[in-house]
């Protein structure tokens, strides 16, 4: 989990890249900027805004070789290690952009590069290096009184509200590749920012792994319990699921299948089914991990707990209390209907 309310511009950089496949040029500023006080919480937002809005899916920079070889890690290290020259090293990141702007897709615009100070990730207070792209330019009117008359000028300038690309190094897991957050809202070339800019894989720790187990697990309900069983059953396996997650620190495979799989027949589906579709979720050899309760508790809200019927009706059982539905919801069949029914015992109606 990151916090970035209180978090504070030290130094920013802003330089232009163009295209190469263009001949456009590269501009780099002889000095950083100094934004006024006016501007500063303007810019936060539009910097900080996208990454709280988006899910926290962590990547890490990544080499074939070592990392020693990786330019954007030693661009990040060099930083870190002497906050000072973070002008001078947002002048070698721009260039390192520029030289991946070769698609003739690639839009040319400004690249901001921010020393960031007061951040947290995983309760830990932590430095940044905040790297942003603006690339999408929009009209607007600006008003000019001239004698008595108001007249119009077309403008052009950069939408605060959105912002095009952008990453967060952290200045942590320094040995893994730094955790790293980005965005890319103008998804023309995918490779351009994740692969040939950033050079990034997914970082794997136990938010990660916790969330692509949970998902495999979820889809093994709808597509082997459901139709072994029915909708009534997926959802309370899924209960279980989710409240053997929330229960435990770590997890263990055996144990999971135990109190989680009451029908001993899905237990070998289970495992073939992993098999299968391990691959999928980069889960094909995790049979013990720590357990991320954010991870759990981000899953649990996305999980549907409702059962909905071609009647108009929907029953919606309780994920906390999954006893309440074992006792008192009944499945059954009506010959004389001939429909399928659920009866469902209560003491008295609760108050909304």
């Amino acid at each position: 989990m990151i916090n970035l309310f209180n978090t504070n511009i030290d130094t920013l950089s802003i330089h232009r890249v163009g295209n190469k496949s263009r001949s456009e040029a590269i501009f780099l500023s002889d000095e950083h900027y100094k934004p006024t006080d006016e501007i500063i919480p303007l810019l936060k937002e539009y910097f900080f805004k996208p990454f709280r809005d988006k899910e926290e899916n962590y990547f890490q920079f990544a080499h074939d070789v070592h990392l020693d070889y990786h330019d954007m890690y030693n661009f990040a290290t060099e930083v870190f290690t002497d906050p000072s020259k973070a002008h001078e090293v947002s002048k070698k990141i721009t260039k390192h952009l520029f030289e991946q702007s070769n698609h003739p897709h690639i839009k040319n615009g400004e690249v901001y590069v921010a020393y960031l100070t007061n951040i947290t990730i995983d309760n830990n207070p932590v430095d940044a290096i905040g790297i942003f792209k603006s690339e999408i330019k929009t009209d607007f009117l600006q008003f000019d009184e001239k004698g008595g008359n108001i007249e119009l000028m077309l403008q052009q300038g950069i939408n605060l509200n959105k912002l095009d690309k952008g990453c967060i190094i952290f200045n942590y897991k320094k040995e893994e590749g730094y955790k790293i957050l980005t965005i890319d809202h103008n998804r023309y070339d995918a490779r351009y920012w994740l692969e040939h800019f950033l050079s990034v894989d997914t970082f794997q720790d136990e938010n990660f792994i916790t969330k692509k187990y949970m998902k495999f697990v979820q889809d093994f309900a709808k597509d082997v319990v459901l139709p072994a069983e029915d909708k009534k059953e997926e959802v309370m396996f899924m209960n279980r699921a989710v409240n053997h997650f929330a229960k435990n620190d770590t997890f263990e495979e055996t144990a999971f299948l135990n109190d989680v799989i009451e029908n001993p027949d899905l237990i070998p589906e289970f495992k073939n089914y992993k098999v299968e579709k391990a691959p999928k979720y980069s889960i094909e050899d995790v049979t013990t991990f720590p357990i991320a309760n954010a991870a759990v508790t981000d899953a649990r809200k996305k999980i549907k707990n409702v059962i909905n019927l071609d009647t108009n009706i929907q029953i919606k059982l309780d994920f906390i209390n999954t006893e309440s539905a074992e006792k008192f919801v009944e499945k059954g069949w009506d010959e004389e209907k001939q429909m399928y029914y659920y009866l469902v015992y209560f003491n008295k109606e609760q108050k909304s």
